[in-house]
């Protein structure tokens, strides 16, 4: 039975990613098809590998590069409706401002915690502000990327954070919404749960765990 729960934070315990990114689109009124035509890249180049090694997004997630850098770096490849480079300054904030907690999966972890279940936040950040006020009483531990100096899907994160709740791998479910790090998890003999929607996920940890973990209607 699983004694511990890693989980993922944005587009896990918040909305999706894509709604924040649209949002800020509108907000900073980017050039659209340009943003994911440059972000495409740099995501596919970070999560599935590329010859030439690594890139600007595993440098940021893992604190080696400064917001400021990245930011600038970012602009310059960008443009808005106006035709000028969006302002570097806070972008990344900017960017993830449209996160909302979904509040069904942080009662999830109230839940289990209260159960007796380990907790651990296993996040990889692009130096953005995390709403640490609002996690008191969800997390045994947290671990974000930039702050440990590892990121998601290396496995020495993993590790990192089974040591800090103190279980095995197969002791441990691992949540995201990112295939390439739930493959990497289960790599390590944790298993892994892809998270697509709050309720198929809660449903499935409440049978893995044997807990009930949302109000029964």
């Amino acid at each position: 039975m699983v004694k511990g729960v890693l989980i993922d934070w944005g587009g896990v315990l918040t909305t999706g990613l894509a709604e924040a990114i649209d949002e800020w689109i509108v907000a900073d009124r980017i050039d659209g098809s340009r943003y994911r035509d440059v972000m495409r890249e740099l995501i596919r180049h970070a999560y599935e590998g590329a010859v030439d090694g690594e890139n600007a997004i595993h440098a940021l997630e893992r604190g080696e590069i400064s917001a400021a850098d990245f930011e600038r770096d970012l602009a310059a490849r960008l443009l808005t409706l106006d035709g000028v480079p969006p302002v570097a300054e806070g972008l990344l904030n900017r960017m993830f401002a449209g996160f909302r907690p979904v509040e069904s999966m942080h009662e999830m972890l109230r839940r289990a915690r209260a159960a007796g279940l380990k907790t651990c936040l296993l996040s990889n950040s692009w130096a953005n502000d995390y709403p640490r006020d609002s996690w008191t009483g969800l997390f045994d531990q947290v671990v974000i990327s930039g702050e440990v100096g590892m990121r998601k899907p290396e496995p020495r994160i993993f590790h990192h954070a089974l040591d800090l709740i103190a279980l095995a791998p197969a002791q441990c479910v691992f949540i995201d919404d990112i295939q390439a790090n739930i493959t990497a998890a289960e790599a390590l003999g944790i298993q892994g749960l892809h998270h697509t929607a709050p309720t198929t996920t809660i449903t499935h940890l409440e049978s893995l765990t044997g807990h009930p973990l949302r109000d029964l209607i």
